[in-house]
């Protein structure tokens, strides 16, 4: 791994902690690469039955960050273009990393946060699942990064990816319908074009990261519209119909296509979810 804020503290053992205060230690990490390596030995510690239940404990209302990457205001970030020399490809690979970081913390802060809102044991292991694939996401772009003489932590990033966590702290429904089933559903519709812009200035490596990631991503939106039906209809209400109507309440931005639908489809995220909420 390669990170710009590289921690050699020792990485401790979550065994006999419970789930949410394993989580909370997570979420309160502030370098990538600890977080990382934390997120796979607490999954591999929950699978192997280590983990003391679930339990309950206060996570953060935002992660610290390490000083490196600068956090700057979307509007203040460079638009990345790709050409043949390495400098565009590291702003873009650097970029999908800093949304990895936050999608650790992401997975970790639903586990933690909604303790209280009687979920299944599933529910939980499903984001532990969906935390370790993406601490294994910002692994394999931090080696690519360092293949092309970069780091994670080199380049300014978006400082306002916690935002929608913030805004939808106080319920699970609301946060399954913004981060898994909006944020990362956006994701699905532009990392194709990103893998074609690589494969165009032949960095096959890098675009086989992104086709990897890609992948996972499908599972992960698939994950959410699991939870958020679930969740929908132990409330007595219609999925589809609340989903657009908490978007409409907790996302101020425009909901614009083209939507990758094979790929959101393939995550059972119909048209008939989001069709409606296009202006």
């Amino acid at each position: 791994m390669a990170f710009r804020n590289k921690s050699w503290s020792p990485i401790p053992d979550p065994v006999g902690v419970t789930l949410a205060r394993a989580a909370c230690d997570i979420l309160e990490t502030p370098q990538a690469a600890d977080k990382a390596l934390r997120t796979h030995k607490l999954a591999a510690a929950w699978r192997a039955g280590a983990i003391v239940g679930v339990g309950r404990a206060r996570p953060p209302t935002r992660p610290p960050r390490a000083p490196h990457p600068e956090l700057k205001p979307p509007r203040d970030m460079p638009r990345r273009r790709i050409k043949k020399g390495p400098a565009g490809r590291i702003a873009l690979l650097h970029a999908v990393a800093h949304i990895e970081l936050n999608a650790i913390d992401l997975a970790w802060d639903i586990i933690a946060r909604f303790t209280e809102s009687e979920l299944p044991p599933a529910f939980y292991h499903d984001w532990v699942t969906v935390a370790d694939e993406e601490a294994t996401h910002l692994q394999l772009l931090s080696e690519r990064l360092a293949t092309l003489g970069a780091h994670y932590g080199d380049l300014p990033a978006h400082g306002g990816l916690w935002d929608a966590a913030e805004q939808t702290s106080g319920d699970v429904l609301a946060r399954l319908a913004i981060a898994p089933l909006l944020l990362e559903a956006r994701g699905l519709d532009v990392t194709p074009g990103m893998i074609d812009r690589l494969e165009s200035v032949d960095d096959t490596e890098s675009a086989h990261v992104l086709n990897i990631i890609y992948r996972d991503e499908i599972g992960h939106v698939a994950t959410g519209v699991r939870w958020f039906e679930w969740v929908a209809e132990q409330r007595g209400l219609e999925p589809k119909a609340t989903y657009r109507d908490l978007v409409k309440r907790h996302f101020k931005s425009r909901i614009k296509p083209p939507f990758n639908t094979a790929a959101r489809d393939a995550a059972g995220f119909s048209a008939d979810w989001y069709e409606s909420l296009v202006e």
